[in-house]
Parts: C-alpha cells; sequence; structure tokens
C-alpha cells in the first residue's frame, strides 16, 4: 500500500494536532497548586491550596503514622475518611523547608483512602486535610524525628 504525500502530511498533522491537544491538560495539572507546594510557610499552603486555613478537627479523618520515626527520609503515613463527597486529600508538614507534603484527588464514589511515604526534616506535627465540598477537615499528630529526611 502506498501512501500519497499529501496523505502523508495530512496523517502527519492530524496526529501533530491530537499530540499537542493531549499535553496541554498534562501541563495544567503539572501546575494546578504550584503555589501550595512551593509555599514555605504553613498558613500561605493551606491559603494557595484551598482558599482557606480554616481547619475544623474531625474524628472523622483517620491518622495513622509512628509516633517516632528513626528515619525521617521515609516515614509511612495512611488517611482514611469515610465522609461522603470528599475531594481531595493533603498532607501537611509543619516543619518542613515546603509544608505542602503530598495532595491526592479523590474522584467521586471512591473510598477516600490513601497510604504513602513521606519526608521529616525534623520533629515536627503532620496535618492531614480532607477537603469535602467548602469545609476542610483535620486530624494531627506530632512525630519525632531520631534522623532527618528533607535538607533546607
Amino acid at each position: 500500500m502506498t501512501i500519497s504525500r499529501r496523505k502523508f502530511i495530512h496523517l502527519l498533522s492530524l496526529g501533530s494536532t491530537a499530540c499537542i491537544s493531549l499535553l496541554n491538560p498534562v501541563s495544567a495539572w503539572a501546575i494546578w497548586a504550584h503555589k501550595a507546594f512551593n509555599a514555605d510557610e504553613l498558613d500561605t499552603a493551606y491559603q494557595n491550596l484551598f482558599g482557606s486555613s480554616t481547619l475544623t478537627q474531625s474524628n472523622d479523618v483517620i491518622l495513622k503514622l509512628p509516633k517516632i520515626a528513626e528515619n525521617g527520609a521515609a516515614v509511612p503515613i495512611s488517611i482514611k475518611t469515610d465522609m461522603i463527597g470528599v475531594e481531595s486529600i493533603s498532607i501537611f508538614v509543619k516543619d518542613n523547608p515546603l509544608p505542602l507534603t503530598a495532595s491526592f484527588q479523590i474522584p467521586n464514589g471512591t473510598i477516600a483512602k490513601i497510604s504513602t511515604r513521606i519526608r521529616l526534616a525534623q520533629t515536627s506535627t503532620v496535618t492531614a486535610v480532607v477537603k469535602v465540598g467548602d469545609q476542610l477537615y483535620s486530624q494531627s499528630q506530632e512525630v519525632s524525628v531520631t534522623h532527618g529526611g528533607c535538607g533546607a
């Protein structure tokens, strides 16, 4: 099967257009929380990510992580909640150079549960924030670190 030059150029332009249109959302996703992830103060990170720094402490947010971490470079953490309509779960570490450590978008209708490992620069308070509609629910715990994992 032979393809004419005109047909080849047409297919090439269609393929290029499709690739470029698919890449635009990726770059938008990469910068959606740029200001929040680069904020060096806790309240600024809250404000940049959520538009508010008003958190309501809730026992419905279940935060599990060790009270003492021998190595701050890889501290296991899990967060779950049975709340309905969870939009995101975010992790903040008060005394890290950049407090916003992770933020997970929770698709509608899925179980709101995440597990990961985070870095702690030093002994600090770790706060999990669950966003449900316009409300921010949180749970915090202090973790003692014997060997730090982040540089300033």
